[in-house]
């Protein structure tokens, strides 16, 4: 099992991170390199949330067998000493006192674990630092070139790098000028790992103190369907005025795209550049831009005024952003208001005597075994009407409790003495029983609890909808990447936060104990001590103030201040927006409800008379086919007899007797009958027509 666990790990690591990508972002649309940019990206930063566990477990093992080396029993071939009693003694006790060294399963053998998290850790670096920023500039740039989007990320980012090499330079004068200071590269290296550290923690905890309270606070609420619903109605109104707005600035955009359609036609040069903006644009407007060309028509370039490449480069960014952003709003409406539709139909099966739950608009697609078997309708109504809220209610409990061993341990992690620390307090109880499983699955599930506060901050921040991560394929290669930029930066400092938790950290428990691989990559924090035993150490106690103001929603109360629509219970606007979108919803769901029952109208007519229309269009054309087979059998042997015994005819008869050789048979079609019965019970077979005057009756029901 030598390094078998690191193995799965790597492998079942990428199919997540490939997961959740293709959940928010498009494979189909999107560009190759950026998908590929991001996926890399979240794989590291999973990477380490997963295989830090083997490292601590790893680790203590290795602690294990450096104790039993230092404290191995005398020799039996040496000599006794003369107080031999005493020794025996200490021998004994030393045995006793040591128990045996296990092996983890997850052991992972020395020298792989410093080289992967080399590779992991700088990679993961030069992409939140490097290559993100410059990836996200090109695919934001409207450019039609690649020249032209390289030439445009440069720019836009000359800034960003200039301000890091101007700190990066103020920093090596002040260690050059300072006499004490002889810094080796191994030294630089870790002040440019502390520094990126020291960012990345300055925002953890932010993210963190909101976290730790939003998500155990979302599940109960979760659990209250009343308070759901309205929440949702809220959410419906303010969805429905960004659909709104996103309809009018794509409405904006393509008029302007279509005055630049019309001013600048195929015999000009730029018409490339044209035809490459009409490609982004949906197809409806395609065809209306489309019909409204003329080939033939020449300008001269004296007698026009055209736009320039910049403006059009400007103009092609525009319609990505308003194509995008209206596509996204759309499918979060219908999103919004199928979620909708499901908390009514909770809200009215709860008060149902059969115990069986009944959907107002049930799925059209065929119930599959899962449906039919195991989730019936009887299970549903158990599960969404009475389980669901006691199981969101108990892991919200679950979950509260998490979130306090948390602060309560990034307020005390410092003390060694005795250890605060809920985490610390653990690891070392299993340590002393070199219990790894429990070590690994402690581990795991503590650093799986901080990214999910942490991710899932970062999944719901919303920058007036310029950074904004959607699911169902809807999120933009900007917010993607930006994700990914601040997946990297996160994840180094959280896990080393949760070694310090721990005290696997020397620089936190200070004690000459085996240190990590992970640590040992990350260098020696002593090197900049107002940093190892200031901010690390004192920083994470801010978490407090701001779970506090999470907790009694200052931030959402003072955003309601400054006129941003926020959902606080005591509020008249808050008040309004529910009343409309409760009225958004029931319309929208009239109108559903149109649509399905026309769409049963028409289900039941094809099923009522589709059979009687297909039966009779069989007779009549049985029918037909005897009588136009006796028909020519007629007209033949006529034309033998009149062959036979008068070739002299006039030309008329011979006229006739071409028209009625060359005559068309009727079209007997099953859609050109009548669709009343009572001509079948008659006996009254109604003449055939011909095509061009049957498409007047022809599927005269689908317009019901």
């Amino acid at each position: 099992m030598s390094g078998a666990a690191l193995g799965i790990e790597i492998v079942l690591v990428f199919f997540l991170a490939l997961f959740l990508l293709h959940r928010y972002g498009d494979f189909k649309k999107q560009q190759r390199m950026v998908l590929f940019g991001t996926l890399l990206a979240w794989y590291l930063c999973f990477l380490i949330v997963f295989i830090l566990p083997l490292d601590v477990s790893t680790t203590i093992y290795n602690q294990c067998t450096k104790d039993h080396e230092k404290q191995a029993p005398f020799p039996t071939s040496s000599p006794l000493p003369s107080n031999h009693t005493t020794a025996n003694t200490s021998v004994t006790r030393t045995k006793s006192a040591l128990k045996p060294c296990y092996k983890p399963w997850s052991y992972i053998p020395q020298g792989i674990m410093p080289v992967f998290w080399r590779v992991v850790y700088w990679t993961s670096q030069c992409l939140t630092w490097l290559l993100l920023p410059f990836m996200q500039s090109y695919a934001r740039s409207g450019g039609f070139s690649i020249t032209g989007k390289i030439k445009t990320a440069l720019i836009e980012n000359a800034i960003y790098y200039g301000t890091y090499l101007l700190i990066f330079g103020s920093l090596l004068i002040y260690v050059a000028v300072h006499p004490e200071w002889h810094l080796s590269w191994y030294e630089l290296q870790t002040i440019g790992i502390t520094a990126a550290n020291t960012w990345g923690l300055f925002l953890l905890v932010l993210l963190l103190g909101y976290g730790l309270v939003e998500i155990p606070r979302s599940y109960w609420n979760a659990s209250r369907h009343g308070h759901l619903l309205i929440k949702t109605y809220f959410k419906a109104s303010k969805l429905m005025t960004e659909k709104a707005d996103a309809e009018e600035n794509l409405e904006d955009v393509m008029e302007e795209v279509r005055k630049v359609s019309e001013s600048i036609k195929y015999n000009h040069p730029l018409r490339k550049y044209i035809d490459t903006i009409l490609r982004k644009c949906p197809v409806d407007y395609q065809e209306k831009m489309g019909r409204n060309m003329d080939d033939y028509e020449d300008f001269d370039d004296k007698q026009n005024t055209y736009p320039s490449e910049k403006s059009l480069v400007k103009l092609h960014k525009q319609v990505i952003y308003a194509v995008q952003r209206h596509n996204r709003t759309r499918v979060q409406w219908q999103i919004l208001l199928q979620e909708a539709i499901h908390l009514e139909d909770v809200a009215k099966n709860e008060t149902s005597s059969t115990h069986q739950f009944v959907h107002s608009f049930p799925s059209s697609e065929p119930a599959g075994w899962f449906s039919r078997y195991l989730y019936t309708p009887t299970v549903e109504w158990y599960w969404e009407c009475l389980l669901k809220r006691w199981f969101y209610r108990l892991l919200s409990v679950v979950l509260t409790l998490f979130s306090v061993a948390v602060v309560w341990s990034e307020c005390t992690f410092f003390s060694t003495q005795p250890v605060l620390s809920l985490f610390a307090v653990f690891i070392q109880l299993a340590e002393r029983d070199y219990n790894y499983l429990y070590i690994e699955m402690a581990c795991f599930i503590t650093i799986f609890f901080l990214c999910t506060c942490v991710y899932s901050t970062v999944f719901r921040i919303r920058v007036f909808n310029y950074y904004y991560l959607a699911s169902h394929h809807q999120t933009d290669a900007y917010s993607l990447q930006f994700s990914g930029m601040l997946f990297c930066r996160l994840t180094p400092p959280l896990c080393l936060n949760f070694l310090g938790l721990i005290h696997i950290d020397s620089a936190i428990s200070h004690k000459q104990k085996e240190q990590t691989a992970y640590t040992s990559i990350m260098g020696s924090m002593r090197v900049l001590s107002f940093i190892a035993n200031g901010f690390y150490i004192y920083y994470p106690m801010l978490i407090i103030i701001l779970c506090i103001a999470t907790y009694f929603s200052l931030g959402t109360r003072c955003l309601n201040l400054l006129g941003f629509q926020q959902f606080v219970g005591d509020s008249e606007m808050t008040s309004d927006l529910i009343d409309e979108g409760k009225e958004l919803i029931r319309r929208e769901k009239r109108k559903r409800q149109r649509i399905e029952d026309g769409e049963n109208r028409r289900r039941e007519w094809k099923e009522r008379y589709g059979n009687q229309r297909e039966d009779y269009a069989a007779r009549n054309r049985t029918s037909h086919e005897m009588k136009e087979t006796s028909y020519s059998d007629t007209v033949n042997s006529s034309n033998n007899r009149q062959a036979k015994y008068s070739r002299s005819g006039s030309r008329a008869e011979r006229d006739c007797i071409e028209l009625l050789q060359d005559a068309e048979p009727l079209d007997f079609n099953a859609d050109n009958l009548t669709d009343d019965p009572l001509d079948t019970d008659s006996g009254r077979h109604s003449g055939g027509r011909y095509l061009s005057m049957s498409s007047s009756r022809s599927r005269i029901f689908d317009d019901v």
